[in-house]
């Protein structure tokens, strides 16, 4: 199966009440062919920051089979045992090593898990970019490559003028409450 452009989101909530309204709303984009959820997990940690992981989907049936839970080899969660987990991202490094391809090595590993602060919830979304897809061929076809990407921030949309003051402070505001332990 080719695959698209591919983001991981990580998504904060103060508790783990999900009423399924993101759920319903990625349905929505994969019905329009706009994206497709590859993996997700939701995460609750607790007050001692233990965990508890629930692994959630849109895919079919047939696509689960074939992907696999990708979020968790990416962010070292092992949740078809850590055994599996890491007899995966051998044999995904064994195959990119066979084609002169470096990937991930431990200093490069992403500590989303450390991220999310105790007596919080998360949504870990592995998401594919249908609509990007014709976007990044042609960008291929005219020799061109990815050096970075990122989101901008509430205060940077300010600096360039798409977001009022007030829109930032409050999306600023929010995202630092969140982030602020209990």
């Amino acid at each position: 199966m080719a695959v698209g452009p591919v983001q991981l989101l990580v998504l904060g909530f103060d508790n783990a009440e999900f009423h399924g309204e993101i759920a319903r709303e990625l349905e929505r984009l994969r019905e329009s062919d706009t994206v497709r959820v590859i993996d997700a997990l939701a995460v609750h940690k607790d007050a001692d920051g233990e965990i508890e992981v629930q692994h959630l989907s849109n895919l079919t049936r047939e696509e689960a089979i074939e992907l696999g839970s990708k979020v968790a080899g990416l962010v070292g969660l092992g949740i078809a045992g850590e055994e599996g987990m890491h007899a995966a991202a051998e044999i995904g490094a064994e195959q990119a090593a066979a084609h002169g391809i470096e990937v991930f090595d431990d200093e490069l590993e992403w500590d989303v898990i450390g991220e999310i602060p105790n007596d919080s919830a998360a949504a870990l979304i592995l998401l594919e970019h249908h609509w990007a897809a014709p976007l990044r061929d042609a960008i291929a076809r005219a020799g061109g490559y990815r050096i970075a990407d990122g989101m901008i921030g509430p205060y940077d949309l300010l600096a360039i003028g798409l977001a009022s003051a007030e829109e930032a402070k409050q999306l600023q505001e929010h995202e630092k409450r969140a982030r602020l332990p209990s």
